[in-house]
């Protein structure tokens, strides 16, 4: 094993995707899978011996769902970051994933594009969201102050509301600035000023902050 490569372990109950998931993250050289497990059980067992860097993990699994075998990771393993590949698009499970602590939800059908950019990004303390869905949320970007809950939101203005809904999605910087005919830079400050009022340091405080005010719910 490569001390240098980030330790990935692999859960998926359909052996075709698993091992294609399999040949994407072994063709990026910065990666390297330690194991890989088709049933929830074996996979809590098995991670919790090999301790990863990253487990990646379906929502669909038999003997013990993604979900649970997630809560049961963060106890088992809590420098194990996770990351949910999923055929599902529905935002109810995206919600249920995050407020157990997982940081990644990729949708199977844009693995190839997006999988790899969401293991770096989750490995170094982010949180990613698949565009798929991320685009879906977007959607919500134009609620009136007066429709806002009450809240320390109330503080931001309406354009850094906008920013941060689209961060918390999972949108860089430059497609934010893209999204709202804004300067990168701007971008930066807006979301800057926003935290520092909201009192937040990492973008999982944002997630959680923008899931207990609905901005990842459906309209």
């Amino acid at each position: 094993m490569d001390p240098q490569r980030l330790r990935v372990f692999l859960v998926d109950d359909h052996p075709i995707v698993l091992a294609g998931v399999k040949a994407l993250v072994q063709a990026d050289d910065e990666l390297e899978v330690i194991g890989e497990a088709r049933d929830g059980r074996t996979a809590l067992r098995l991670a919790t011996e090999l301790n990863p860097d990253i487990a990646v993990l379906d929502i669909s699994l038999p003997g013990l769902s993604g979900t649970k075998l997630a809560e049961q990771l963060r106890i088992a393993c809590p420098k194990c970051k996770l990351l949910a590949l999923t055929v599902h698009e529905d935002r109810g499970y995206l919600r249920q994933l995050l407020e157990v602590g997982v940081l990644g939800y990729v949708v199977k059908r844009s693995a190839t594009d997006e999988l790899i950019r969401a293991i770096h990004v989750v490995a170094a303390g982010g949180v990613y969201i698949d565009p798929s869905i991320a685009g879906k949320i977007v959607g919500n970007n134009n609620q009136t102050s007066s429709e806002r809950p009450a809240g320390s939101s109330t503080d931001l203005s309406e354009r850094e509301v906008d920013v941060l809904k689209l961060t918390a999605a999972g949108h860089s910087n430059k497609s934010i600035a893209t999204a709202l005919a804004i300067g990168v830079k701007t971008v930066e400050t807006y979301k800057a000023r926003a935290m520092e009022k909201l009192g937040f340091q990492t973008r999982v405080e944002l997630v959680r902050y923008a899931l207990s005010r609905g901005w990842l719910e459906d309209s």
